[in-house]
Formats: C-alpha cells, sequence, structure tokens
C-alpha cells in the first residue's frame, strides 16, 4: 500500500521512485535558493520548512507533525502523544560542539517527526546547523551506508558510534555542490529502507 498521494499513485515502489526524483530536484533547489534564510538552524520551524519545501508536490502532510504512531523495525519512534513535548525538548537542547549537534540530530531522529522524508529532512537540518556553528558539514560520500544504519539504530543507546562516523567525514568546503548532492543521494538509500519497514500502529 503506497502512502496516500497528491500524484494519485497507488503503487509504493512507483511512489518511491516519483518521491526520489522530486524530492532530490526540490534539495537542489532548497541549496540555491534564499528559502531557509529567514530560519535560525537547529529550530522546529527550520526542520518543518525543509521537509515541506521537499515534499509539498507529493503529500498533503509536507511540513506537518505526524498524527499516527510508526515503527521501523523492532523499533518504534516516540508516539504522537509525546511528539510536542519532544520538539520543546530538542530545541533546547545546545549546539555549540560537535558533539551537542550530534546529540540534538539523533533526539530528533527518534522523535521522527512526519509520516515519510524524516531522513532527507533531518540530514539537511543536521548539515545546516554544522554548518552555521562550526563552519564544517559531513561529506557524505565518506559515510559507509551499512555503518551509518547500524549507528543510527544503535544511537538512541549509544552515540559514540554514530559521532565517530561523523566526525570521521566532516569537511569545511560549506558551499560545494557536489558534496550537498552526494548527500542526498545517501540520504535516500535509507528513506527506501523506512519506505518498506514503518507501519501504522
Amino acid at each position: 500500500m503506497a502512502l496516500e498521494n497528491k500524484l494519485n499513485i497507488n503503487d509504493s515502489a512507483e511512489l518511491a521512485r516519483m518521491e526520489e526524483k522530486i524530492s532530490k530536484k526540490r534539495a537542489v533547489e532548497l541549496f540555491e535558493s534564499d528559502y531557509l534564510d529567514s530560519y535560525e538552524a537547529g529550530t522546529f520551524s527550520m526542520l518543518a520548512a525543509i521537509h515541506k519545501y521537499l515534499f509539498e508536490q507529493i503529500y498533503e502532510f509536507a511540513g506537518k507533525v505526524r498524527d499516527v504512531n510508526i515503527a521501523k523495525g523492532n523499533f518504534r519512534f516516540a508516539p504522537v502523544m509525546y511528539l510536542q513535548a519532544a520538539i520543546e525538548n530538542v530545541e533546547k537542547m545546545p549546539q555549540a560542539t560537535f558533539d551537542e549537534i550530534i546529540e540534538k540530530y539523533v533526539e530528533m531522529n527518534i522523535a521522527h517527526l512526519f509520516r515519510e522524508g524524516n531522513g532527507r529532512s533531518t540530514r539537511i537540518w543536521l548539515d545546516l546547523m554544522l554548518k552555521n556553528e562550526l563552519n564544517l558539514v559531513v561529506d557524505w560520500r565518506l559515510v559507509d551506508k551499512d555503518d551509518y544504519l547500524l549507528a543510527m539504530e544503535r544511537s538512541p543507546i549509544k552515540d559514540v558510534e554514530i559521532k565517530y562516523i561523523l566526525r570521521q567525514a566532516l569537511t569545511d568546503k560549506i558551499e560545494d555542490r557536489e558534496i550537498y548532492r552526494k548527500g542526498i543521494d545517501h540520504s535516500y538509500y535509507y528513506e527506501g529502507y523506512a519506505v518498506y519497514k514503518a507501519k501504522d500502529l
């Protein structure tokens, strides 16, 4: 079953392909625009704006906090009833150092605020925090996909792994369009995983 969408696609595989194509195009447009200039890095409002920009052509819920409980594999993300509290708690978290930024990223991933598209949105959100606070971004070409996925799955209990993996991939090429594009490609790999593992509870 495909998620209800503006494209009127009923096949989940076809929806995933179209979603990838459209969201990648929108992500590049986002990089080249001043759309996010009025938002503060590390805030929910910026994350919601990113999500809306990427997915508003596909989903009615673009930029809106989910109203269903979801899981990936055996891991259940934050229940709907706690999402507002999760948003408030994450926004209060400091983001002055690399460790603080990754801890904030991990907590936002646990919340998984949107029905779909969390990976792509929060990855851009993460890089914007790193760029704003440290003048660095992640070069996702240097991140092994399987290592990253396993580290993110374990991060709610222990975040040492994900910090190590991402620290090794930091670069000061913050305006490099190719690094940004690779990040989008890398992100979609995990979103595709979520498409088949996420379910309503």
